[in-house]
């Protein structure tokens, strides 16, 4: 009985063994082609995050070099030079903007600002903040009802910017002499939760000098 179990086993385990290799024939390649998509996800992850990385470091370089020249004309050369699309394009136009404030040239940093607000393609972050500044750098010279017209997207729900353009609305109302809507907005905006402290201090001290109610908000 021993004898007759022990060849059983024997014959059961080259019957399993004989399974295994005709699945492994069969359905191998599944494992190998999974281990291999695996192990080249990981491997093109690896390069991606690399090449990534050094993309940015060749970019802050490029534009820590540009901006070492004390020419402000050498500077905007240098930064137009940089060959870079999207995000990293609209970073550089950011800095040609900044850089023609510094050569006291505001027409050619609204200009660049411009640039970047009608750019669809970039977020809506770059373009929302590149309309802010621009209307800051445009003032007076362009009519109070156009500023405001081209602030009142930023005030959207959802808008990064959105407390600041609706601080820059009121200050615009305030120029216009409409101060009870200027004190409207800026009591609203103390109410408002997402309201920063800094924000919230000035738009109290305006509120203050401009006659409101604090209690009010």
């Amino acid at each position: 009985m021993s004898n007759n179990e022990s060849f059983i086993d024997e014959v059961t385990e080259e019957v399993r063994r004989d399974r295994l290799f005709v699945l492994m024939r069969r359905y191998g390649w599944i494992v190998i082609a999974a281990v291999l998509l695996i192990v080249g996800g990981a491997t093109y992850s690896e390069w991606q995050k690399a090449r990534t990385e050094a993309a940015a470091q060749a970019l802050g370089d490029s534009m820590l070099s540009a901006l070492s020249n004390e020419d402000a004309a050498i500077r905007t050369a240098a930064l137009d030079q940089i060959e870079v699309t999207g995000g990293a394009k609209a970073l550089v136009d950011f800095m040609l903007s900044a850089n023609a404030l510094t050569g006291e040239d505001r027409k050619e940093a609204i200009a660049r600002l411009k640039d970047i607000t009608a750019d669809a393609s970039l977020p809506a972050l770059y373009r929302d903040l590149a309309t802010l500044k621009s209307v800051l750098l445009q003032g007076a010279d362009t009519p109070a009802d156009d500023r405001i017209g081209l602030l009142q997207p930023l005030t959207a729900a959802g808008a990064p910017f959105r407390l600041l353009a609706e601080e820059q609305i009121a200050l615009i109302l305030v120029e216009k002499g409409d101060t009870d809507a200027a004190l409207t907005k800026l009591q609203a905006i103390l109410l408002d939760t997402d309201v920063t402290a800094g924000l919230r201090r000035r738009a109290s001290q305006l509120i203050v000098a401009l006659g409101g109610d604090l209690s009010a908000a």
